[in-house]
């Protein structure tokens, strides 16, 4: 479930058709919040979830805990259900505890230099402790050199993040596999986790219904 709207403005954003009104973002779209945005009632939307019978769902943006208060709700339908739920986020906002009571996993993405927002924006140290003080959480880097790397560690120690993902950077599978090949022996090295973009490699910039 894909949510519309986001705090951050990265320049190389894979989905900025949910927040991008201005065309901020490398593509210099402006995307029209009319057509992109939908506004629908918990209810609603708890039943289209169940009918497709999963037993995870999957809570992504633009930046879902933006609208968390709004989440509460629905979560606490789907889990009634035995569905499982993880929210994808920048790790700015601080999680309401509710999510975090009620088993949600965070999937956290916080945002390197390179990504264009200025430090005070996109690193927002609450936020992180929180986040990396919830045994759920997870959090993966979106990297493509050895320097942004170093940016990782810093902040890794700063706040105590210990579960590490590196994801290589890239709107193409050119992009992906090379920025991989540069930084895979040095995630490696120092005892993190790598993964690649599934979704780019398998659809491109194809995008969902």
């Amino acid at each position: 479930m894909r949510l519309g709207g986001c705090n951050l403005s990265c320049r190389w954003c894979d989905t900025p058709y949910t927040w991008d009104w201005t065309g901020a973002s490398d593509t210099g779209i402006r995307f029209d919040p009319g057509k992109e945005l939908h506004r629908m009632p918990v209810g609603s939307v708890a039943e289209r979830l169940l009918d497709y019978g999963v037993d995870l769902v999957v809570v992504s943006g633009g930046e879902p805990l933006n609208q968390q208060a709004r989440l509460v709700p629905l979560v606490d339908r789907l889990v009634r259900h035995g569905i499982e739920l993880e929210v994808e986020t920048n790790g700015t906002r601080v999680p309401d505890r509710r999510l975090a009571e009620a088993g949600v996993r965070f999937n956290v993405s916080p945002k390197l230099s390179h990504a264009g927002d200025p430090a005070a924006r996109r690193i927002v140290p609450a936020a992180l402790r929180a986040l990396a003080g919830l045994p759920s959480s997870t959090f993966k880097f979106v990297c493509r050199t050895v320097a942004d790397l170093d940016e990782v560690a810093g902040i890794t120690a700063s706040y105590g993040i210990t579960s590490v993902w590196i994801m290589p950077e890239g709107q193409s599978r050119e992009e992906v596999d090379d920025h991989m090949r540069t930084l895979v022996a040095e995630v490696i090295d120092r005892g993190w986790n790598v993964t690649t973009r599934l979704h780019t490699l398998v659809w491109g910039q194809k995008r969902g219904v």
